[in-house]
């Protein structure tokens, strides 16, 4: 099967044509979402019949176009239910309708984080599994299951996204509006401000670090600066936490971890899988933790199994 892919970040915007498990062309553009996704529509189409020229392709000859949002959308419906401040208006567009007037194919809306863990399902760390949850650690946490080799959607468009479950009661505020998720409390956006207050941050030689994210935040920790240690060791907690928090959830047989935080995954993942281990309640066995594969490519691979599956 061939199809169209776009997987729209905060900052950027992916297109690929895709045929079954490999990325033909692909070409990344950058983006402002304060400025809305009206603005980004016309680029993406020019961009889309620039990459299908070099394939020596057509659109017509795509089964569809799979619109990878990062937010929450409604599959059934495609339509952007919430944004969370990044492309506002993204709610009141008709994708589908821009996608058959511009390239005459459907469209098939999806969250970026499903759409990483179908990649995975389909063409990376979760193939031969039929109960998955996959974890995105970077600006955000990202979360989505499947169970029974179905994407978990919920009425609501919401199940699954676990990087939104509370971690503290108590804890930070998070932009979703919670308090204590596992985002606010060990995620891109939120790291800066974690390690500036934490006690003898100013000694510290992360300090000296601008920006500071999970790449500087390990290699100070690897150095021996006691306040890098003192965070990182309270992320991995955090994760650790949301990991069996969804495990219990959904009764994953393997978890799948992606996103740019998992270039330090020989710390990360035998520390995660020491404490499920340990403390996920699963009488059937030991729930399997893997790295991505796939990378940045896993929600453009994506696209051929949400397409296939209106098809079947």
């Amino acid at each position: 099967m061939r199809a169209l892919a776009v997987d729209l970040g905060g900052s950027h915007a992916t297109c690929a044509v895709v045929e079954d498990r490999t990325i033909v062309r692909s070409e990344t553009l950058t983006t402002e979402r304060s400025i809305g996704l009206a603005p980004v529509l016309g680029r993406l189409a020019e961009t889309f019949h620039k990459l299908l020229g070099e394939a020596g392709t057509r659109a017509s000859d795509c089964a569809g176009l799979a619109f990878c949002f990062c937010g929450i959308a409604s599959h059934s419906k495609a339509k952007v239910l919430s944004t969370n401040a990044k492309y506002d208006d993204a709610t009141s567009l008709d994708l589908d309708g821009w996608c058959r007037e511009t390239f005459g194919i459907p469209l098939e809306l999806e969250n970026d984080a499903r759409m990483a863990l179908l990649g995975e399902w389909y063409a990376g760390a979760a193939r031969g599994f039929e109960d998955i949850v996959m974890i995105t650690l970077g600006t955000g946490i990202g979360g989505a299951a499947m169970v029974n080799g179905r994407l978990l959607r919920g009425k609501h468009s919401q199940a699954g996204l676990g990087g939104h479950f509370p971690v503290l009661f108590n804890g930070r505020p998070c932009t979703c509006g919670g308090m204590g998720c596992a985002e606010a409390e060990a995620s891109g956006w939120s790291l800066p401000e974690i390690c500036r207050s934490t006690r003898g941050f100013e000694s510290s030689s992360l300090a000296r670090e601008t920006p500071i994210g999970f790449e500087e935040l390990f290699r100070h920790a690897d150095a021996g600066d006691s306040l890098a240690i003192e965070v990182r060791d309270r992320c991995l907690a955090v994760w650790a936490a949301a990991t069996v928090a969804l495990i219990l959830a959904y009764d994953p047989e393997v978890v799948v971890f992606g996103g740019a935080v998992m270039k330090s995954a020989s710390a990360i993942l035998p520390f995660l899988q020491a404490h499920v281990d340990r403390y996920a309640w699963t009488p059937w066995g030991k729930v399997a933790l893997r790295s991505a594969e796939l990378g940045n490519q896993a929600a453009l691979l994506g696209a051929v199994p949400l397409i296939q599956s209106q098809a079947d």
